[in-house]
């Protein structure tokens, strides 16, 4: 039997890819559509790996997606596919619409045929683990608890939206249709082959290229940060162990303000690769 990774090629999803032929021989198959924040380098260190394939494509081209189902057998589905990056949504939204919402439809009809057409064991057996975000529930304040799953849903930007869209309509599948589906929302990553836009990676290569440090409003928005490798084993856990229609929050229980966040860099790198001139890195917020 196969795994079937989508979005396999993009930060979080890259990482799974790597962690799981690390630890299991099953084969995994990764579809991404190779849009700006995927990177088929990524993938670069399993490019010769008999048990992983990567195929080019778009979770909305449901032909594709039912024929690498069928020829690779495949008994779970772990989608990571989206679009991911607030600011773009806001300056943007539909393409977020498109891909988290519509794109996601298409995905879920796709598997939907191929259940279908299992036996009761394979239907049963079968799993469709869609990846979101804590973004759905909105934001925290300084000294707010953490999201909790039974938290309602308060999304803030078109991003967001789109998410809790998408987790609705997975739902949705199971309610309606039987599928065996599970949701996992996640709080902040940070890691190996993350897009240069996302906070951290941005504040590391402004500071060293000597560029002013990105804050937005007077950052105290508070975020949960969570390493891209613990997050891989919590989805690998949820695959194997989750009861279908089940949904779990995934945190670090790290929870910093943004400036907090920024000046740790800055800390950090003060240390590690001091600047020219002697003065603090902190100089450029």
């Amino acid at each position: 039997m196969t795994i079937l990774v989508t979005g396999g090629a993009g930060f979080i999803g890259s990482n799974f890819v790597l962690d799981w032929l690390a630890a299991s021989d099953e084969p995994i198959v990764t579809l991404d559509a190779l849009t700006y924040a995927g990177n088929l380098g990524n993938l670069g260190t399993i490019a010769a790996d008999q048990r992983h394939s990567f195929v080019r494509g778009s979770i909305g081209d449901g032909a594709l997606v039912g024929r690498l189902l069928r020829q690779n057998q495949v008994r779970a589905v772990v989608n990571f596919a989206a679009e991911s990056h607030v600011d773009r949504s806001i300056s943007g939204p539909a393409p977020f619409f498109e891909t988290n919402v519509m794109g996601t439809l298409h995905l879920l009809e796709a598997v939907r045929g191929y259940v279908a057409g299992l036996d009761e064991a394979g239907r049963q057996a079968f799993r469709f683990l869609h990846v979101s975000t804590d973004e759905v529930y909105g934001t925290l304040g300084p000294g707010d608890p953490a999201f909790a799953e039974t938290n309602p849903y308060l999304p803030n930007s078109p991003y967001a939206a789109s998410k809790a869209a998408s987790d609705h309509l997975v739902r949705s599948y199971r309610e309606t249709f039987g599928l065996n589906t599970l949701v996992t929302n996640c709080s902040n990553n940070y890691g190996p082959y993350q897009f240069p836009e996302k906070l951290i990676p941005l504040v590391i290569h402004n500071a060293l290229s000597g560029k002013p440090l990105p804050i937005y409003g007077d950052g105290r928005q508070v975020r949960d940060w969570l390493h891209v490798a613990d997050h891989c084993s919590a989805i690998r856990l949820v695959l194997e162990r989750a009861a279908p229609g089940a949904t779990y929050n995934i945190g670090g229980d790290n929870q910093m303000a943004n400036i907090e966040v920024v000046h740790a860099i800055c800390t950090l790198l003060d240390a590690r690769r001091p600047r020219a001139d002697g003065k603090s890195y902190a100089e450029q917020i």
